[in-house]
């Protein structure tokens, strides 16, 4: 067992989970495209935002706890949908889903994930969420949205910021692909990664656990990687989540929306909520921060449909900040990753309780007890964004 006690901090884990994971998944978790200038402004944009002390204020009776798309939480966070999550640690989406479950914040299930839906479904309790992508292969969308369904996901995240992929500089470097490439490079990193590789060697689950055995023609990972790579579809638009909105039948959340007409455009698609993302900088590289975009999506749609925001949050205090704005929910996935990456189940636990403690502590010190009383009278004036 790993001694979390002397952990504080989100950077914590990640330096601890850079030693544990091998370089290749570490980078294509700490990534982002081209420059990267957008994945830095994600985190950095909240540093100048500054709040106000107050004091003499009873603090006692707090709560962090309020409700995502009407499913109650002990917070406003919710893991975030990452690919390949079961390579930062063995079967990593089953240790998460059990980590958020036991916490009581959702947990986001990529369709790009190691461990299968129905492998999730047996650990996650019911903060259960799937994300996901639009492929051309329609047939294997239907059937992909009935195994959710079938797995009692109690909300559909449709990412719409992928139709074409970024380009992330490390993964190139790394020889990150579908089989990994086995270099001498990787082969001499994975030798420093024992606790990782044996735990690698003990689970069955190093697949794309959605996607092999689901597909017609693909029976390996070469193949699969091939069919992967062809799949993402650059015709995705709104009729498409139309369309998957009547096959769902449930509640659907649009992920990747930064500029108010999109926003209203995910209004008019029927959806419950919207995530302001920019795929943690991951895509569109020169892109604002999605704690930046968020005021102007608040102000042009925050009355008609539930806003939520990811990308960036690295602390509690980032929780209060986008909530002040207006985000009533966000997603953690690096600060997860990380968390996992050091030490699998326990690792994410720590991740969230870290993050609550900052959030519950930043709250009081704020002058509020409880969540649903922040807003934007937490700032001192002239230091945070506002709707443009």
């Amino acid at each position: 067992m790993t001694d979390l006690s002397k952990i504080t901090c989100i950077e914590d884990l990640r330096v601890l989970a850079k030693r544990r994971v091998p370089r290749m998944f570490y980078d294509y978790a700490d990534s982002g495209s081209w420059t990267e200038g957008t994945y830095r402004a994600n985190q950095a944009d909240f540093a100048p935002m500054l709040l106000r002390q107050r004091v003499a204020i009873n603090m006692e009776g707090r709560s962090t706890a309020t409700t995502m798309i009407g499913q109650p939480v002990t917070m406003p966070v919710a893991l975030a949908p990452t690919g390949l999550t079961g390579m930062q640690h063995a079967d990593g989406e089953i240790a998460a889903a059990r980590a958020a479950n036991a916490f009581g914040v959702p947990f986001t299930l990529s369709t790009m994930s190691i461990c299968s839906i129905e492998d999730v479904a047996e650990h996650a309790g019911q903060g259960f969420w799937f994300q996901l992508y639009v492929m051309r292969d329609r047939d294997f969308i239907e059937r992909l949205i009935d195994r959710a369904k079938a797995a009692g996901c109690g909300a559909l995240v449709i990412t719409l910021d992928l139709q074409i992929l970024g380009q992330r500089h490390k993964d190139i470097k790394n020889g990150l692909s579908t089989p990994p490439k086995p270099t001498i490079a990787n082969l001499i990193n994975l030798a420093t990664k024992p606790r990782w590789v044996a735990g690698m060697l003990a689970t069955p689950r190093r697949k794309f656990g959605n996607i092999h055995g689901h597909v017609k023609g693909v029976t390996d990972m070469s193949n699969l990687g091939a069919w992967t790579a062809d799949q993402f579809d650059p015709r995705l638009n709104w009729g498409d989540v139309e369309w998957i909105k009547r096959r769902w039948g449930g509640k659907i959340i649009i992920k990747g929306i930064m500029e108010p007409e999109d926003a209203r455009l995910a209004v008019d698609s029927g959806a419950d909520a919207l995530i302001v993302s920019n795929h943690g900088g991951r895509q569109l590289d020169g892109a604002p921060s999605a704690i930046a975009a968020l005021p102007a999506i608040v102000d042009a749609v925050g009355k008609q449909i539930e806003v939520h925001m990811d990308s960036g949050i690295r602390s509690g205090q980032d929780v209060l900040k986008a909530w002040a704005l207006g985000a009533r929910g966000t997603y953690i996935g690096r600060a997860f990753l990380w968390g996992l990456g050091a030490a699998g189940e326990a690792g994410v636990t720590k991740a969230l309780q870290i993050i609550h403690k900052e959030l519950d502590t930043t709250m009081a010190f704020c002058g509020h007890t409880q969540i649903g009383t922040v807003d934007e009278s937490i700032f001192r004036a002239g230091t945070y964004p506002v709707a443009s």
